[in-house]
């Protein structure tokens, strides 16, 4: 890629970063505060994100530093969530006068977003065409008259986004389950599934086992299918810090993104002049799907060269804590090298660079997000890099241990909860115990099986507590069919999106507060909590008015919603309502690691959770150990002329929410209909850069085998032979329902075998 850029229609292609941050986010940064929020009323707010008296930030869940932090405590990304939230636009009942549910939908999910925040109740009568308003108490009677209704509770589902609060998410499964259903499928269900069973199964621990200080002086940090640069900026604070204590960072990724190449610190003289912090020491462009390859011949490597004599294996750790390791290390030594090679897209010799950093550090840590947990092979990912882990005795010890990197603000904390819909029998006890009803016992349904669920007539109610379900899940197609067969479907929103127009036969939207509002209840105003990734529960306080006077909080509407829909419950919702400090109060009751809840946020303002593998090395697995797992390579058949896709986030998106149609460090700017393709791939397909094609997906199996996405442009890209990348959410069309991780039912988004069919000039 030339410096110079290349136009071709409507993008904009220039050469891909080679650093992140610095001054440009600096700029992005205030640049969309001030266009969205005003200079001054933003740089107040930006000054009280992620401080222990401000708030936390909506964007995603990367701790801050225990009890200190810095003036500048925020991202690029961060600041782009809060100037989003904090808009001084508003889409009023006279916005859905103007526009009716058909002229929405052909708007792009960017401009929807754009137009404001939502401020009243809005109501979508069956048949209609308009959204209109309705009173908050029309809007609650509507839904609890719906509720009641149903032959079973398990007719209503009710889905979870990871911006609700811990006090929402606890009082919220509280209803849902007094209600009589465990049908609470949330976000979890599509992005980090896979890591909490996976982790579940080999020690014990459903979350990440490291702090902040463990990362930052840690020895080697191995950082597979992440993009911090833009989906978890500050982590790029951490790794430079652990550069500086002398870490080796190893990237395993099928694209060489720029915020692990360098980092321009914008806090430090060297970040806006200097050349800033190179991160990575090692590069390995696995293939899209080669992660278990790569895993079992780096376990190969370890086990070989203690095997030689180089004493490369904790064999302490594995007699007293582990289990399973003499299949693991046969299957380790049968595996060949050229099956790893060719499987994997690396070569030994590659693999071998990656084995010298961990035989050269006594405190390793592994970092993942979405690109390891939403295969086919998930669960294997996350339990080979475990394992990996394990041979050197890289757990319950400082610097050392797993870290999956969560997405959204308190994904995390809602799963703490209780935001599952398969409880365990001992969360279901303490909620039993302490509020004295029968609970449900039988697991309810995920997002997929929800999904399937409504398709088939068995949920005729979906209330959605936040989030884009709609459009964040796979078949839009399916989806949008199946939300159709619904008799309500419910959104808790702050912002326009797609499952406001995809909805039931009648919908409603209820708009809540924002994190950065005031939230001002009977008792005063109120406190609410969430979880980090790295299990730190921290206060957060709203700072601003609330757009509007008819937004509730999400308690609040929890709350209400729960009274008018079990009048004869003896549940004191309404005081819970009035003082979330009773919520927290029950919370205590039921939750281990969060006793005297109140005194200890109102001490300190935040504290850690207890983790038994980072505190006791104790693993409470069936075995009683941490267990070794034997797993086959099991690689995606690829039929010639097709190449293996997988969905990527731009630099400017969070989640399904884009800021903007532009990927600063990937160069592409104006559109984000663009496929990512290796050069020879192009080559050997009769394709050029800039072309226009059809992405089409295959699918031999299924009842559709084939389905297709119009009208993306070629852009020739530094990925491996073979392989491709496009955004999300414009490709998920090209992936099933069916299409998910073996245990945790995640959407295999990056696994997506297709063919590229260049458009001709008669279609364009």
């Amino acid at each position: 890629m030339t410096k110079n850029a290349i136009h071709i229609k409507n993008v904009q292609v220039t050469e891909q970063k080679d650093w992140a941050a610095g001054v440009t986010a600096v700029m992005s940064a205030y640049k969309n505060v001030s266009a969205k929020v005003g200079p001054i009323r933003g740089t107040k707010l930006l000054a009280q994100l992620n401080q222990i008296d401000g708030f936390d930030c909506p964007g995603c869940a990367w701790p801050d530093p225990l009890l200190k932090r810095s003036t500048f405590e925020f991202c690029e990304n961060g600041a782009k969530a809060v100037a989003d939230e904090a808009t001084l636009k508003r889409a009023t009942a006279k916005f859905f006068a103007k526009h009716s549910i058909d002229d929405l939908k052909q708007k792009s999910d960017r401009w929807l977003n754009d137009q404001g925040r939502l401020v009243e109740p809005l109501y979508l009568t069956e048949g209609a065409s308009h959204y209109q308003a309705i009173s908050w108490l029309e809007a609650l009677s509507l839904i609890a008259e719906n509720l009641t209704k149903l032959d079973s509770p398990n007719q209503a589902a009710f889905y979870t986004s990871g911006r609700t609060s811990n006090e929402a998410a606890f009082l919220y499964q509280l209803f849902v389950r007094q209600f009589g259903t465990n049908n609470l499928p949330d976000c979890s269900n599509m992005c980090h599934e896979s890591s909490g069973v996976g982790l579940t199964e080999t020690i014990g621990v459903g979350k990440g086992t490291v702090s902040l200080h463990d990362l930052e002086h840690s020895e080697a940090i191995f950082i597979f299918g992440q993009n911090p640069g833009s989906n978890h900026p500050r982590m790029l604070t951490s790794l430079q810090a652990a550069k500086r204590q002398g870490a080796k960072i190893v990237a395993i990724n099928p694209l060489d993104e720029a915020g692990l190449k360098r980092f321009k610190n914008p806090q430090e003289v060297g970040g806006v002049i200097g050349a800033g912090t190179v991160l990575r020491d090692l590069y390995l462009p696995v293939k899209i799907n080669g992660d278990v390859p790569f895993l079992k011949g780096l376990c190969k490597a370890l086990i070989e060269r203690d095997d030689a004599g180089q004493d490369v294996l904790d064999k302490e750790f594995i007699a007293e804590y582990c289990h399973g390791f003499a299949a693991f290390k046969q299957d380790m030594l049968d595996v060949s090298w050229p099956d790893i090679e060719l499987h994997s897209g690396l070569t030994q010799s590659q693999i071998n660079q990656a084995a010298d950093i961990a035989c050269t550090s006594k405190k390793t840590i592994c970092c993942w997000a979405m690109g390891m947990t939403q295969h086919k092979n998930a669960v294997v990912n996350i339990q080979l890099m475990t394992n990996f882990l394990m041979l050197q005795g890289n757990l319950g010890k400082p610097g050392a241990g797993v870290c999956p990197v969560r997405g959204h603000s308190n994904v995390q904390g809602d799963r703490t909860m209780g935001i599952w819909e398969k409880p365990s029998a001992t969360f279901l006890d303490a909620l039993q115990q302490t509020y004295d009803f029968d609970v449900p016992r039988e697991h309810g349904y995920d997002t997929i099986e929800t999904i399937q669920a409504m398709a088939q007539g068995q949920v005729k109610v979906l209330f959605a507590l936040g989030g884009n379900f709609y459009r964040a899940t796979p078949d839009h197609t399916a989806t949008k069919q199946a939300l159709a067969s619904c008799e309500l479907t419910v959104q808790v929103s702050t912002k326009l999106n797609q499952s406001h127009l995809y909805t039931g036969k009648s919908a409603l939207i209820l708009p809540a507060l924002g994190r950065t509002e005031i939230d001002q209840q009977l008792s005063g105003i109120q406190t609410v909590t969430v979880e980090n990734s790295m299990g730190v529960v921290q206060t957060s306080h709203g700072k601003i008015p609330p757009a509007s006077h008819l937004l509730k909080s999400e308690v609040a509407i929890v709350a209400d919603l729960a009274a008018l829909t079990l009048p004869e419950s003896h549940i004191s919702w309404q005081q819970m309502k009035n003082d979330y400090r009773l919520i927290r109060d029950g919370i205590a009751q039921v939750i281990p690691g969060f006793e005297n809840f109140n005194q200890r946020i109102e001490e300190l303002g935040e504290f850690e959770l207890p983790n038994a593998v980072r505190d006791e090395c104790k693993f409470m697995t069936s075995s009683g150990k941490a267990n070794f797992v034997v797993h086959d390579i099991e690689s995606i058949p690829v039929p010639e002329g097709c190449l293996l896709m997988m969905t990527i986030r731009s630099h400017d998106q969070f989640n399904t929410t884009v800021y903007t149609n532009n990927d600063r460090y990937r160069g592409i700017h104006g559109s984000r209909r663009v496929i990512f393709v290796n050069v020879d791939d192009l080559e050997d397909l009769s394709l050029q850069m800039g072309q226009q094609v059809d992405i089409h997906s295959h699918w031999p199996n299924e009842k559709i085998q084939t389905r297709t996405v119009k009208g993306f442009t070629l852009v020739q890209y530094d990925i491996p032979r073979g392989c491709a990348a496009a955004y999300y959410p414009e490709t998920n069309d090209l992936i099933p329902l069916s299409s998910v991780a073996d245990k945790s039912n995640t959407p295999a988004y990056k696994s997506v075998v297709i063919s590229l069919h260049k458009k001709t000039d008669k279609e364009d």
